[in-house]
Order: structure tokens, then sequence, then C-alpha cells
């Protein structure tokens, strides 16, 4: 059993971000919705919180340590504004933390400083790939023995305009899965059109092919001695997960305050017992999903095996977050169908939390 209390600072951060996300993220998320962009002063404000820069340990520039607990927090209470946002917020990161962890003196020398500068870098990581069915541990994506990528990746956040691109590929040498550091306008680097879809329409993900780019050594994350995928896997099963949190609370937060003043055949329809008790499954569901995303991420920052924790969380929360925001429009009854009413997107976006492998990193 997982028991423990948020320190002064991540108690003060969590307050920071809540009224962030209410009075910024929140106030601009339909409308960024509908355009498929979050306005820049936005995402700038959300960036200037030092998520990232306060992550990376003092010891390699930054200002403090990479804390999963931390991460989760400050993910649940951003995606409670605006998921699209949020991850936009958190890209940086997909490059910043594996970088943190395992990058060479060279590679944490020459990547971190972006990170630590006022405005955010325009970086991003390849992870997912197109299929009906996507297995983090049989990639398609291949770097042969001769350092010749190739590939297709699908979901890549901001990905024109990347001045790096950290991707995730087989070893045709050795068949483990390793990660380079390709700049973004690398000679047989495509960048598609930007994708099209159901929802977190206001963050621009896109295609990227990869045909015949040449990476050397140096490129490799971690040198000779590599990276500890699963760990990173582990990561950003952590941060889905909260961020799934995040978007249920919203959408049963709002729900929950309409049942109440919405008022038939002279009560308010929140005493009606079908109503109650899907309010009920749905806040009983999401402490669940927040502890059990508390219980891996203090085993990752414990330094244990939280393969685990971390899979069951994910898998947890991925179901969590669709039914608890279908019981949100259920609940609305017509206003829910309307997009000038939150709901619809936030089951739009909770519907995608199972495909979003790869797009998030405490």
């Amino acid at each position: 059993m997982v028991s423990f209390t948020p320190t002064d600072d991540q108690q003060l951060l969590v307050e920071t971000i809540n009224r962030y996300a209410l009075n910024d993220l929140r106030k601009h998320a339909h409308d960024a919705d509908e355009s498929g962009a979050t306005p820049a002063n936005v995402i700038q404000a959300g960036w200037q919180m030092g998520l990232v820069p306060s992550a990376i340990p003092e010891e390699l520039g930054g200002l403090g340590e990479l804390s999963a607990v931390t991460g989760v927090l400050a993910a649940e209470a951003l995606a409670f504004g605006d998921l699209s946002a949020t991850l936009e917020i958190m890209t940086p990161a997909l490059v910043a933390y594996p970088v943190a962890l395992y990058g060479t003196a060279e590679q944490r020398e020459s990547l971190l400083p972006l990170f630590l500068e006022e405005k955010a870098p325009r970086v991003s990581a390849a992870l997912l790939e197109p299929g009906v069915f996507f297995d983090p541990h049989n990639l398609q994506a291949t770097i042969s023995e001769d350092g010749l990528l190739n590939g297709v990746k699908a979901y890549v956040p901001l990905a024109e305009g990347a001045s790096h691109l950290l991707v995730y590929a087989s070893s045709a040498h050795n068949e483990q899965i390793e990660a380079y550091i390709v700049p973004g306008d690398a000679p047989g680097v495509v960048i598609e059109k930007r994708e099209l879809l159901m929802g977190i329409k206001a963050l621009p993900t896109y295609r990227v092919r990869f045909n015949d780019v040449r990476v050397d050594a140096a490129a490799r994350l971690g040198g000779a001695v590599g990276i500890d995928y699963q760990r990173l896997l582990d990561r950003m099963n952590v941060a889905l997960a909260a961020l799934a949190v995040g978007v249920a609370r919203a959408s049963f937060e709002y729900a929950r305050d309409y049942a109440k003043q919405r008022v038939q055949f002279g009560k308010p329809i929140a005493q009606n017992q079908a109503i109650a008790f899907m309010l009920a499954e749905m806040a009983i569901d999401i402490d669940s999903a927040r502890l059990m995303t508390w219980e891996a991420a203090v085993k990752l920052d414990a330094g244990q095996d939280a393969t685990r924790e971390s899979y069951l969380a994910r898998q947890f929360a991925d179901q969590m977050v669709l039914k608890a925001c279908d019981h949100g429009v259920q609940i609305l009854g017509g206003y829910g169908f309307i997009r000038e009413y939150p709901a619809e997107r936030w089951l739009r976006n909770g519907r995608g939390f199972p495909s979003f492998t790869g797009l998030a990193m405490v």
C-alpha cells in the first residue's frame, strides 16, 4: 500500500498548475480544439512554469531532480485543463528525460542546455508506428549494422520544424530496441502532412518516414551502453495513466456540478438513483486509477522494478477514462452531444488513450 504526503514544493506546484489549468487551458480549450492550435502564449506560460527544467538534475545544469511522483501530480493537474495543450507542453520531456537518464556526457552537454532556455525547444520523439496492433517491443523501424535508419512513425508531436527527433528502432545486430538522436532536417527524414485525429485536435502530430537515414555511433542514445528501454516505457505508461486521471476528473466534476444544478420534476437530477450511481462509479474508478498511478511512480523514484505497476495503471486508466467520459456525456443528456460543451471533447480525447503510447513521459 502506497502512502505519501506531497512535499511543500510539490503542493505549491500543483496549486500553481491548477490555477493555470482553469484560468488558461480550460478557457482556450474549446477554441483550440476547433481551430487546431493552442495559442502560443498559453503554451509559453505552461513552459515557463519550469516543469522540464526543474526535472533535470542540478549536476546536469538543471534546477532539481527527475521525480516520477512530481511528474504524475503535474500531469494530472495539467490534463484537468486540456489534454492537447498538456501534451504539447510535455513534448520536450520526451527528449530531455531520456537524455538526462541515459545520455552520454557529450549528449547531455550538447542537448540539455536546450531545455533550460526561456522558450521551449522544438524537439520530439518517434516511437508509435502505424498499424492495427502496435507492440512497443516489436518495432518495425530498424537500424542496420552500417547505420541506416528505416521505418515509419505515427503520432509524432511537433515533428514539423523539429531540430531533433529521438527515434526508437530495432537494432539489426543485437535485436534490441535502441534510440537515436536524429536531426529533424537530416537527409531521408520525410515529415508528411499533419494527421487528422478524432481527439487531441489542437496538438500537431505527423507521420514521419525515415528512408536510409544515416546515423553514426555518436547519435545512439547512451553510446555503447544504450538505454533501459523498459524503464522508459514504464515512465510513459505512468505519465499516460496520470493524464487519463486528469481528463476523467474533469469530466466527472463537470457532470457532478451539472447534475446538482439541473432540476427535473422538481428535484436536481443528481438525486436520481441512476445518475447518482454513475457519479459514484466515476469517483471510485478515478480514485483507484490515481492510487495505482502513484504506486507505480513511487516505485520508479525508489529505483525499483515498476513494470507491473505501471502497466496495470495504464491499462486500468485507459478503460476508466473512456467509461468516465462516456458517463459524463450521458449525465449531460442532449447537452453532452453539443460541441459548445466540453463533455464531448473529453470523450473524444479519452477514447484515444490506448493509442497514445510515446506521447508523454514523466
